[in-house]
């Protein structure tokens, strides 16, 4: 390479706001960037585009990178609301995702030539082999959305990760009390099915599900079934239901009208059966919300999570 036009054709692009996924990611799309930026540099500095090669690592048994974008087959979708469904993707037979509790991915979209990234957790086991699942509500307006309502059975999807996670060994605590709001409840999922999958866990679990009505509750057969285990309770936080008489019978007792106010909140942790740790899981003002009011009722801090 003789002049500066061809090393500007390498060098890389710098990212756009809408690539960022907002949530935090180590790496973020930023970090990825400015690392490939100074590669770029120190080439053109010693006139060596050799050095813009990456060396990749292949491995069988790693099927996610936080670097790079993999392609995973979309195998189907199962509708949950009017604007929100779980979508499954392949993994090859035998194989998991390797995941930690509570940690997410970032998925790349392409809209009218414009590159969006977004982070969702996928709400499967762990532990779960052949596929992954990932709940995600489509917005109207939202960029991202535009991209997903395209998608169908057997297209290739790019994910990257995993980020983020919650660090749990069993009966590491006494109660986890999980409060979340809409798709928030995704990372509680992976971590309640993790405690009742093991007999040896006694942990007890309190799920407060936030949502606008009865039928914008997610994955309802899922929240029944575990319910029914001896260490879950779950109650129904609907802030749009006319009344608590629309409800089945099984669902009424553990429902409330209207938001998590402190009165509510304070009677559930009275009622927890061992000292809670809290996880929070919505949008920033519900997770800022609960987390002043868990303070406000004498809760530690340093047992409040959020993702």
């Amino acid at each position: 390479m003789n002049n500066d036009n061809d090393w500007l054709s390498l060098k890389p692009v710098e990212p756009t706001p809408a690539q960022c996924c907002g949530s935090g990611c180590t790496p973020c799309i930023y970090d990825l960037y400015q690392a490939e930026l100074e590669v770029w540099q120190r080439a053109k500095e010693r006139g060596d585009p050799n050095l813009l090669r990456k060396n990749k690592v292949e491995s069988h048994n790693v099927l996610l990178s936080p670097e790079t974008f993999t392609d995973f087959q979309l195998c189907s979708v199962e509708r949950e609301t009017e604007d929100t469904s779980r979508y499954r993707f392949q993994l090859p037979p035998g194989e998991s995702l390797g995941l930690k509790l509570g940690q997410h991915l970032v998925l790349r979209g392409l809209v009218d030539g414009v590159e969006v990234q977004r982070a969702y957790t996928p709400v499967s086991s762990v532990d779960v082999k052949g596929h992954f699942e990932v709940l995600i509500k489509v917005y109207e307006h939202g960029l991202m959305s535009q991209y997903i309502r395209r998608w169908r059975q057997g297209d290739s999807i790019a994910w990257r990760g995993p980020f983020g996670g919650f660090t749990y060994k069993p009966n590491k605590f006494g109660e986890l009390l999980m409060l979340c709001s809409g798709t928030g409840i995704a990372p509680m999922l992976p971590i309640l099915t993790h405690v009742t999958d093991n007999d040896d866990d006694e942990t007890f679990i309190t799920l407060v599900v936030c949502a606008r009505n009865f039928q914008n509750v997610y994955m309802k057969d899922f929240l029944k079934e575990q319910s029914r285990y001896w260490n879950v309770r779950i109650f129904y936080v609907l802030s749009q239901e006319q009344s608590l008489e629309n409800l089945p019978m099984s669902y009424k007792e553990n429902s409330k009208l209207g938001r998590i106010d402190s009165m509510f909140l304070a009677k559930v942790l009275q009622t927890c059966r061992r000292k809670p740790y809290t996880l929070l899981c919505g949008s920033v003002s519900f997770a800022e919300d609960m987390a002043k009011m868990l303070e406000g009722l004498q809760q530690d801090k340093a047992s409040i999570f959020s993702f």
